[in-house]
């Protein structure tokens, strides 16, 4: 039998697709529910991606909870972990600061330590942004002395959600090392569908973009021919966090999970727009002019978009030489993002690709 895991935030788009990969690799899981009657439905979806549900155990427990609602029993239960996978957060774009910092923020620190005193190796989602320095700069966030930032500047700079992201990264890193605790963390750009089948939830960033157009709400291309939307396929990201979960070289290590051929937007909307059989804007419209407009009385609902959503529209691109090593380590392919965003497209407009 391989090594038993732990994970949070398992129901979630990425948390499916690692439990198939696990599952089908073998590994027994222990997936963190606040409903543990949903554990038949997603043993059934994660069988539909491949994984073997059968393997998949509940237990009950909550981020937003001290020490995760926990009990002894199953404290007992996740004990013997290799690892535990942290992909479990509240996501949504307005999310109040505090309810965030319990979550996101509370929650990821209290991962840590339980990881740290049962010995396990945390592999712990983070997010591109991360790479970023003059982003994280420009919010404020001090990247000599992380613990002397105003975190409740950050907060209403960037929002909630990605307040909470940027916090709980900083405030988990330096926990570990206090505790002298194996990490590993793993940056996902926004993610795409499954790079065959274009599996992917509606709540999505990426599938909200894809409405917008399918839609014709989307009038003009954020940003200027230079901005991007960096991507990854929900698959292969999966593949990176088990490579570098049980790679006794990542520890120590973050990795950008970044698809570096990820067409500029106008490429990329494009291609989704042949894909759909509509017009693909052609027109650029500044980002500061975007987020003005944004703080008007109810556009944001008519456009189906949120001012704190733009902050991921750049013209920054990353070193991924990193990722590459590992990948080329475990022998690990990138799958072609052109073909990843068709899938994603035509699963979402009810045409599915077999996988």
């Amino acid at each position: 039998m391989q090594q038993p895991c732990f994970v949070t935030g398992g129901s979630g788009f990425i948390g499916q697709h690692l439990l198939a990969l696990l599952t089908h690799r073998g590994h027994p899981v222990s997936v963190l529910m606040r409903r543990p009657h949903n554990l038949p439905a997603l043993r059934e979806q994660v069988e539909q991606l491949g994984g073997q549900g059968h393997l998949l155990t509940a237990v009950v427990g909550d981020l937003g909870l001290p020490g995760l609602g926990l009990d002894a029993s199953a404290r007992e239960r996740v004990h013997q972990a290799a690892v535990v996978f942290h992909l479990g957060a509240q996501f949504a774009w307005g999310l109040a600061a505090e309810q965030a910092r319990r979550v996101n923020v509370e929650g990821a620190v209290a991962v840590a330590e339980l990881a740290a005193q049962q010995g396990s190796r945390l592999l712990m989602v983070g997010g591109f942004m991360l790479a970023n320095h003059g982003h994280l700069q420009r919010l404020g966030i001090d990247l000599q002395q992380p613990e002397r930032t105003d975190w409740n500047g950050v907060y209403r700079r960037s929002g909630g959600y990605e307040g909470s992201k940027l916090e709980a990264h900083f405030r988990v890193r330096a926990r570990m090392a206090e505790l002298q605790a194996p990490l590993t963390v793993v940056h996902p750009a926004t993610v795409c569908g499954h790079s065959r089948s274009g599996h992917i939830l509606p709540a999505q960033p990426l599938a909200g973009l894809i409405g917008n157009l399918a839609s014709g709400r989307l009038g003009a291309i954020p940003g200027s021919p230079a901005h991007w939307l960096p991507l990854v396929s929900v698959d292969f990201l999966a593949e990176l966090m088990v490579a570098a979960a049980f790679d006794k070289q990542q520890v120590g290590q973050e990795i950008l999970a970044l698809d570096a051929a990820t067409p500029n937007l106008r490429g990329m909307l494009q291609q989704l727009a042949q894909t759909l059989g509509v017009r693909a804007p052609s027109r650029h419209l500044p980002i500061a002019l975007l987020r003005g407009l944004l703080k008007l009385p109810g556009l944001p609902q008519l456009l189906r978009t949120d001012a704190e959503s733009l902050d991921f529209i750049q013209t920054t691109r990353f070193d991924t030489s990193a990722t590459q090593a590992l990948a080329q380590r475990h022998q690990l392919h990138w799958p072609d993002i052109g073909q990843a965003l068709q899938a994603t497209a035509h699963y979402l407009a009810g045409k599915p690709s077999v996988v």
